[in-house]
């Protein structure tokens, strides 16, 4: 037999066993409880693979085979979703906030922030929404721009997602939007020595 190398170049989603096989008593053949252990979803490139864990929100490992990139195993979906904050960031003019940004996601969890496009109609509806602190509003709008830059490379792909555009741009205004009311506000706040004179005056 010869094997060949048509159709490997694809990348493949597997799911972790949530319970070990087992022997069947009666015939003792191996038996399985996990209706996902034989599941295998192929994707025709990375980021459409990532797209579908993100889009079904599955923690995932991105495992490069020798082919891919000299059988090294990463961990990228943070370190992309990151490096995509951060350049999306700079070219917005707001890399000085760096750091708040990376406050604001990794509270997310504890905060129980929803994710933008399931929770508002459009970005600017997150910036007005009174509810949410400023902590809040950062990490949904940079995440909701993360999901939106997917749809934006599955368009140019030539596989748009659900059939729509991409609203990266919007959200992207929303952030410029959320950030200069930061700085009006932030100003226009009195200096603790200020409030201090006020008071004992």
């Amino acid at each position: 037999m010869t094997s060949g190398k048509a159709g490997t170049k694809s990348w493949r989603l597997t799911f972790e066993r949530r319970s070990a096989p087992y022997v069947e008593p009666l015939m003792g053949w191996t038996g399985d409880d996990d209706p996902l252990a034989t599941v295998e979803l192929s994707f025709p490139t990375l980021r459409s693979a990532i797209r579908y864990a993100e889009r079904q929100r599955l923690p995932y490992v991105v495992e490069a085979t020798e082919e891919h990139n000299g059988n090294q195993r990463q961990s990228v979906s943070r370190k992309m979703k990151h490096a995509f904050s951060d350049e999306t960031l700079e070219r917005l003019g707001l890399g000085s906030l760096r750091e708040s940004y990376d406050k604001a996601v990794a509270g997310a969890e504890a905060r129980q922030d929803r994710r933008g496009e399931e929770g508002w109609g459009w970005p600017m509806a997150v910036v007005c929404d009174p509810s949410l602190s400023l902590d809040a509003k950062r990490s949904i709008l940079i995440d909701w721009a993360w999901t939106e830059y997917l749809i934006d490379q599955a368009t140019n792909e030539g596989k748009p997602e659900n059939g729509r555009p991409s609203r990266l741009h919007e959200v992207e205004l929303a952030l410029l939007a959320l950030e200069r009311g930061n700085a009006v506000v932030e100003s226009a706040a009195p200096a603790p020595a200020q409030a201090a004179q006020a008071v004992a005056a």
